[in-house]
């Protein structure tokens, strides 16, 4: 590294001493960003206050999908009660991640290949999407004497709130490939629980239903309180004993304002009261999102300030092949500039010249936007670097690497 860049660089670390992701950002060499930054202790603090606000019936399982780095699944295993999986590939990576951790099995296109899989390695709980896929997984059960599993239902009931409108994602409450069918429940129930071949090895608990993500508090309580009701008159009106309903995740997450957060004490609040009017059952709720957005960094340096149409453009090493989320939401990523004063180059350094300018990465593509029109780019330089924040869930693992192959980037984890 040339001295004088390091010179800066040392100079930034000490100047922010009190911020260890900071601190190890700087530290890097410029060949070494892009690189995701994890403070690992903030995610355990955080899964720890969420456990702490949440009744005792209430499950609290980690989303595997939002971000399967074993570190955050080794991190989080002294507040979650399990981990949601979604594939077979996800299943082998967390029962090797972390060996003894209950799981269950999610996902509406469950090959049988999978279903053997998961049988094998004793996932406990199955949300199950479909006739078909009861029928499979009692295939596959058959074959194994002696083996059962604890089965929910995944309806996708029509729960009635205008905030399913309004949410970036939303998997029920409308037409979509998840799920049954509210008018295919009952059918279900009675192969499960008429005597059949189907409930001898398949253990009926109860309902599951992810509806959406990016719920407030109150949001997520009014679609908990109809869930439930939902899903307890269909035990009454079937018979079978209602032991558990999974309300799923999606908790709010905002990009915009990262200090806005989802109000877990609320929540946890309305859970016990919709607890206490349904005594013995058990709620599981399935955060991924919610729970390691805010752990994660993405790090980077600029390697291009220019001026197109009158308006600045900042180029940055890798982009959103590497962080895909704010050109898949539309939303600008938040971040923050550590300066780097040294320039060791001969000619003029190129700078934000306006109050505001777009940050792109290098992909030949004009969808590769972290952030538009951000006003925290003002006087940001050529050489300085960029930490975008809130990137510890569907960052790298849901982006598409291989386009134009730069090289992957680096991971850090703070507080191991």
């Amino acid at each position: 590294m040339n001295s004088a860049v390091k010179s800066t660089l040392d100079s930034t670390a000490n100047s922010t001493l009190g911020n260890p992701v900071h601190r190890r950002v700087a530290s890097l060499a410029a060949d070494e960003l892009p690189s995701y930054v994890h403070d690992l202790a903030a995610l355990r603090e955080h899964a720890a206050t969420v456990r702490a606000a949440l009744p005792e019936r209430v499950e609290l399982y980690y989303a595997a999908k939002a971000n399967p780095e074993a570190p955050l699944l080794t991190a989080l295993s002294d507040a979650v009660d399990g981990y949601e999986v979604s594939s077979g590939g996800e299943l082998a990576h967390v029962r090797a991640a972390v060996p003894d951790a209950p799981l269950a099995f999610g996902g509406p296109g469950k090959t049988p290949a999978e279903i053997a899989a998961a049988v094998d390695a004793g996932v406990h709980r199955w949300h199950v999407e479909s006739e078909q896929e009861l029928h499979r997984l009692a295939a596959v059960l058959a074959e194994r004497p002696g083996a059962a599993v604890d089965v929910l239902l995944r309806v996708n009931l029509p729960v009635v709130t205008d905030a399913l409108d309004a949410v970036p994602l939303a998997m029920g409450g409308r037409p979509t490939p998840f799920g049954l069918d509210p008018d295919r429940a009952e059918e279900c129930v009675r192969l499960l629980t008429d005597g059949g071949p189907l409930g001898r090895q398949l253990r009926l608990r109860g309902v599951h239903a992810h509806l959406a993500s990016g719920l407030a508090a109150a949001e997520q309580l009014a679609v908990a309180q109809q869930i439930v009701t939902w899903s307890a008159e269909l035990a009454e009106r079937t018979g079978f004993p209602l032991t558990e309903v999974n309300i799923g995740g999606g908790m709010a997450v905002d990009y915009d304002d990262p200090a806005r957060r989802f109000d877990w004490t609320a929540f946890g609040e309305g859970l016990a009261e919709l607890l206490d009017a349904h005594p013995g059952l058990v709620l599981r709720i399935e955060p991924g999102r919610a729970l390691t957005a805010y752990c994660g960094w993405y790090a980077t340096e600029v390697l291009d300030v220019k001026r197109s149409h009158g308006e600045d453009f900042v180029v940055v090493r890798g982009g959103t092949h590497h962080l895909r989320t704010p050109a898949t939401r539309g939303h600008s990523q938040p971040f923050t500039v550590l300066p780097v004063d040294a320039w060791p180059h001969p000619w003029a350094r190129p700078a934000v010249g306006s109050g505001r300018a777009t940050l792109a990465g290098q992909l030949c593509t004009p969808k590769d936007v972290l952030a538009r029109a951000a006003t925290g780019a003002a006087g940001l330089r050529a050489g300085d670097r960029v930490l975008f924040a809130m990137a510890g869930a569907y960052a790298w693992n849901i982006s598409h690497h291989e386009f134009l192959m730069h090289p992957r980037p680096g991971f850090h984890y703070l507080g191991g």
